[in-house]
């Protein structure tokens, strides 16, 4: 039987650009350019190289949830080599927090069908680094988190999870989640060839109706969380030019020490 591999993508605001929230508070991703994020080309790395060592007895899914453009994220994938794509997309979805988000995640993981599922470790807008966990709570099987290598035998996901201190090796019966750092190996570039291809490739999109998700749940609406205020960082101010004449060290030092670094 097939391995059925789902990844969880996001589109994020380019960390380059300046972020900031629109009216409403929520993360404005409309005023700056998007992408997929970093550290889930790191997750779309190892499914392939999973779906790899499988000798092509598996398939890779890409989903992502958000507005239009989230659709490019998944199209990134696809030139990466994956073979297809999932996009949830709903207007009520607007202001979903990572509660409503591991919701519609997990609905459409089910639709899709699977047998694992690989996250990137975090987003690089939230940075929250829980919907895996979420993730494997919703759909009730295991997640083996945060690992640096991790492969697929006999039913079985395994992996290497380092710490400051010592590694350590897990495994988990499939089904199951699994989430990996951007230590597990650089993620491939798209070849003109994938890219080409990745147009071909046929991508679902689906709402919440098709999810038989109510709106309620999701959204503003269905959020446990939510920004009270929010604040425009301070312009940086000139800094201190201390020219040494010689004493260069001392005023340094000085300076330190009434900041009491040292």
């Amino acid at each position: 039987m097939s391995l059925r591999i789902v990844v969880c993508v996001k589109y994020v605001p380019d960390a380059s650009g300046e972020r900031g929230f629109a009216d409403d508070l929520t993360v404005d991703r409309e005023g700056v350019d998007g992408l997929l994020s970093e550290l889930d080309e790191y997750a779309v790395e190892q499914a392939l190289r999973i779906a790899e060592a499988a000798g092509g007895d598996a398939s890779v899914t890409v989903l992502t949830v958000g507005p239009e453009d989230a659709r490019e994220a998944v199209r990134k994938a696809l030139s990466m080599g994956a073979d297809q794509g999932v996009h949830v997309e709903d207007d009520d979805l607007h202001g979903s927090d990572v509660m409503g988000t591991s919701l519609v995640v997990a609905s459409a993981v089910e639709r899709a069908g699977f047998d694992l599922v690989v996250c990137g470790m975090a987003s690089t807008d939230g940075v929250m680094g829980v919907l895996p966990a979420l993730l494997a709570e919703r759909l009730g099987v295991p997640q083996v988190s945060l690992l640096s290598e991790v492969s697929v035998t006999g039913g079985v996901v395994s992996g290497r999870r380092d710490g400051d201190t010592a590694s350590e090796v897990l495994e988990a019966s499939l089904p199951a989640v699994v989430s990996v750092t951007d230590q597990s190996g650089e993620a491939r570039y798209p070849s003109f060839k994938g890219i080409m291809a990745a147009k071909k490739k046929k991508v679902e999109s689906w709402d919440l109706e098709e999810l038989d998700l109510d709106a309620e749940l999701v959204g503003s609406a269905g959020a446990w969380t939510e920004v009270d205020t929010a604040v425009e960082r301070p312009a940086r101010s000139a800094g201190t030019v201390v020219k040494d004449e010689g004493e260069g060290g001392l005023r340094v030092a000085e300076f330190l020490a009434s900041r009491k670094f040292v």
